[in-house]
């Protein structure tokens, strides 16, 4: 009885290591797909945004150079001409990263829930946002709002912004889109009685037509060349949540299903 009871312990022993190596040789096999969700990677960037203390800091490194550089701009311009900052709104100056983290919890994707997001007023600014551009104000440079929010939600997005205290939330100062995504026709619009002495925001479409539609070589190529820019006369905020540069990785083909999506990011992925 002993020794038929050793060798049954044997094999059930021997069964349960043979199935945790099989277990562990398939989680590290270079060749086995990645076992994340499709939503896994957004749910990291929406973490970053609400819960890093890096994130945060990064912004307020943003503000703080900006505000140096205005100071030396204000110096050099005078007050020749009118002088104006341009902010984008959307992960510039208001945090919509709650609505983002609604879409992992309730499972829906953009653009649902969206309106009602909008319609409630309540993003929160980002740090370091309302200090500098009440700071902009007191030197008499006024703000200009360009978003490719929709002209139907301007009531609503002036609410949020005065709600926080945002400097110049008036119509004639706030730009959204009619037509065309491309903000080139409406910052000229500003310059036309402004001088821009600055430009702020999370998408570098939001600093030049440029970058439109290029693809990732092309918009490396193109920051490269006006590297002199960034930390000057543009200021840009992180944003790891959407944008331009994953619209580069579909093509901008945003229809893409999800599957393809995530296929274009891993393949997108640069290892050694």
């Amino acid at each position: 009885m002993n020794r038929i009871l050793i060798f049954f312990l044997s094999v059930i022993t021997l069964s349960v290591i043979q199935s945790c190596t099989n277990s562990n040789a398939f989680q590290s096999s270079p060749n086995t797909e990645p076992t994340v969700t499709s939503n896994d990677y957004l749910t990291m960037a929406i973490l970053y945004q609400q819960s890093a203390a890096e994130y945060r800091a990064l912004c307020y490194q943003a503000f703080n150079a900006a505000k140096y550089r205005l100071d030396q701009s204000s110096k050099m311009m005078g007050m020749m001409k009118k002088q104006a900052i341009v902010v984008d709104i959307d992960e510039t100056v208001l945090d919509n990263s709650p609505y983002e983290a609604n879409t992992i919890l309730k499972g829906y994707m953009y653009p649902e829930g969206w309106n009602s997001w909008i319609d409630a007023a309540k993003a929160k600014a980002v740090p370091g946002a309302l200090e500098f551009l009440k700071y902009a104000e007191s030197k008499g440079i006024e703000t200009y709002y360009i978003s490719n929010r929709s002209e139907n939600q301007r009531t609503q997005t002036l609410k949020n912004l005065i709600s926080i205290g945002f400097p110049f939330a008036v119509d004639d100062h706030l730009l959204l889109k009619s037509k065309e995504s491309s903000k080139k026709t409406r910052r000229d619009k500003v310059s036309e009685n402004r001088f821009i002495v600055m430009l702020i925001g999370d998408n570098l479409n939001d600093f030049t037509e440029v970058f439109e539609k290029k693809s990732i070589p092309e918009r490396f190529e193109m920051a490269d060349s006006l590297k002199n820019e960034f930390g000057n006369r543009f200021i840009i905020l992180p944003n790891a949540m959407y944008g331009d540069w994953e619209g580069a990785l579909y093509n901008y083909d945003y229809s893409m299903e999800p599957g393809k999506k995530s296929e274009k990011r891993i393949s997108s992925l640069v290892g050694f």
